[in-house]
């Protein structure tokens, strides 16, 4: 398993939500290049980049960071979510030099775009499934849909999703534990790598998910900018079994 740093961006600064809502952010920083610098130095094998702004506006608004972000770690595989709504953004990202475009609202409103996305850009999609209470929410978590997230989970798998991105709101920025059981249930559902968001708050959450096997890697942010986790122990304990 993999540990992944977030890079959560909000009008060009580094920052945290608390349960997805934008009005509880905490800045960290106002220089997401440094930030992702220092997760490089640290260890970390991948980064998580949100894209905010984007996520409530359907479209880029931090591409500039996510770009610097790229063009700085060429060798470094970085994932972007928020606001990706269209192939031509998904070609602009991949361009940039960012390795996968994750769809999040997208996949739930027009899930043609889901397929045609893994046609066009083979093994560089990911579907974000952010639920709550095991339904999916859509808008940047704003609204609720009526989908269960395994339900929807089986539907893109055959798509060819490189993997799925499995978002616990009510954890997220909670650094509460995560929703083992949920996040185990949608990694049951498919035969496609599942990674674990929302409520990592230490290294005994890492050592949970690694006993309950079967999830590919575990995304984390407020526990790692408050220093709760350190990441290289966190990363040498998952890897320990490799």
């Amino acid at each position: 398993m993999i540990v992944i740093p977030a890079i959560d961006l909000k009008d060009g600064q580094c920052v945290r939500l608390r349960q997805g809502e934008m009005d509880r952010a905490t800045v960290f920083s106002d220089d997401p290049l440094a930030t992702a610098r220092h997760w490089v130095q640290q260890g970390a094998r991948r980064l998580h980049l949100v894209d905010l702004n984007g996520a409530f506006a359907g479209n880029p608004v931090n591409e500039e960071a996510v770009t610097a972000i790229a063009s700085e770690f060429p060798d470094l595989p970085v994932q972007i979510g928020g606001g990706i709504r269209s192939l031509h953004t998904i070609e602009q990202y991949l361009n940039a030099g960012v390795n996968w475009a994750i769809i999040g609202t997208a996949a739930v409103k027009n899930p043609q775009l889901v397929q045609e996305a893994c046609r066009e850009f083979e093994g560089h999609i990911i579907v974000g499934l952010d639920a709550k209470d095991g339904l999916v929410a859509t808008e940047g978590w704003a609204e609720l849909s009526g989908l269960q997230a395994s339900e929807l989970a089986r539907r893109f798998a055959d798509s060819g999703v490189s993997s799925i991105v499995y978002t616990d709101i009510a954890r997220d920025g909670m650094m509460q534990g995560v929703n083992i059981k949920a996040t185990l249930e949608v990694a049951q559902a498919v035969q496609v790598p599942v990674i674990a968001s929302g409520g990592i708050g230490s290294l005994g959450d890492i050592q949970q998910l690694l006993d309950a096997g079967g999830i590919y890697g575990a995304i984390t942010g407020r526990a790692l900018y408050e220093g709760e986790l350190n990441l290289g122990e966190a990363q040498r304990l998952c890897s320990r079994g490799e």
